[in-house]
């Protein structure tokens, strides 16, 4: 099965349903939940009647209530929803699962070790065991060809059980009007986690007079580490951690913001990144795992390692705001038309296909 026959798949002749694992919708969603809702509002176009399985009222955020959902609740809502797939979206995989499986693994940071900080039972869980899950798997969609050679690295599957599908970016982004402000503010979207490395654009925000950062997304232990490195260096007044942000104000950031930061050392897909060249706002990412080939020379890529380097590259942008704008105008249809939700569905439908026949 190549990724090429899947793309050329017609869409009409899939007639099935699909469960789709959507809990990770409830609450303050990240990158996963964003990925199951774009999904499922695309999913009827592609000729699949998708059946969101989801409790509101049950909190995915706390681990046990998460272990609960994915081994308990997920397997019974499965069995009673009338359909002949189950596509668990966020890596997690039942361990007697009622159903065929497709499953999306967004990356592999917790075999990697990346998550090192997290309690053993949390890294086994999301490493390990799931590991085993994934290899029973009638399909594994992942969202890039890095987490595809990661993924194959570290678990023994089937190559051609192993489908790239590059998730879609919400087309809400593609209708933002650009408005930067006359201040420069600099957008950093994601979890405020290590591996996210916001610190590297902190260190270089101290070269760049009068430059606001805000960091948008869920909070971890490693933002207190970059609020003292932003005391050390003199800049807390010009830096804010915003936290979970409502779309209307994430959206609103994104049309009045100077340029938009990257600057992940660990990205499956590299959300932040897409959804910037769809805004068509100017882009600085890092050198690293998935955002080179996000990115696709859209934008500049740096070490992440370099804050002198970061400070240049947002400096440059800034003194030169026109050309900087008018380059990221230039990029913007092909990044809408490469992070389709339309696409992304047509292609995941394809693999239902494969999956159930």
């Amino acid at each position: 099965m190549t990724q090429t026959s899947i793309a050329k798949t017609s869409s009409t002749q899939f007639g099935f349903k699909v469960a789709i694992d959507s809990q990770q919708t409830v609450g303050t969603a990240t990158g996963i939940g964003a990925y199951t809702r774009g999904l499922l509002d695309a999913l009827s176009g592609a000729g699949i009647s998708a059946v969101p399985l989801r409790m509101p009222q049950y909190d995915p955020w706390r681990f046990d209530r998460r272990v609960i959902w994915d081994q308990v609740l997920l397997p019974l809502c499965a069995l009673g929803s009338g359909t002949q797939l189950l596509h668990c979206t966020s890596g997690s995989v039942p361990l007697l699962a009622p159903l065929p499986i497709v499953v999306t693994v967004h990356d592999v940071a917790w075999l990697r070790g990346i998550q090192s900080h997290a309690p053993a039972y949390a890294r086994w869980y999301f490493g390990s065991f799931s590991a085993q899950r994934w290899r029973n798997a009638r399909c594994v969609i992942v969202d890039s060809h890095f987490t595809r050679d990661e993924l194959l690295t570290f678990v023994a599957l089937d190559p051609e059980r192993v489908v790239v599908v590059h998730p879609g970016v919400d087309a809400v982004f593609a209708q933002i009007a650009r408005r930067p402000g006359p201040q420069a503010l600099v957008l950093c979207v994601g979890t405020v986690e290590r591996r996210k490395n916001a610190a590297v654009v902190i260190e270089a925000l101290a070269s760049v007079p009068g430059a606001m950062l805000v960091c948008v997304g869920p909070p971890t232990p490693y933002q207190a580490e970059c609020e003292v490195l932003a005391e050390r260096l003199g800049i807390t007044s010009r830096i804010r951690f915003a936290g979970y942000l409502e779309p209307a104000e994430l959206l609103g950031l994104y049309a009045t913001a100077t340029l938009a930061v990257a600057p992940s050392r660990y990205e499956g897909f590299g959300y932040a990144a897409a959804q910037a060249l769809c805004a068509g706002i100017p882009l600085v990412a890092a050198r690293s795992s998935s955002l080179i080939e996000v990115v696709q020379g859209d934008a500049p890529l740096l070490s992440p390692d370099e804050p002198i380097a970061w400070g240049d590259a947002m400096r440059a942008i800034i003194g030169a705001q026109a050309d900087a704008n008018l380059r990221a105008a230039e990029v913007r249809s092909g990044a809408i038309e490469r992070f389709s939700w339309q696409r992304a569905a047509a292609e995941t439908a394809a693999v239902y296909r494969t999956a159930v026949y």
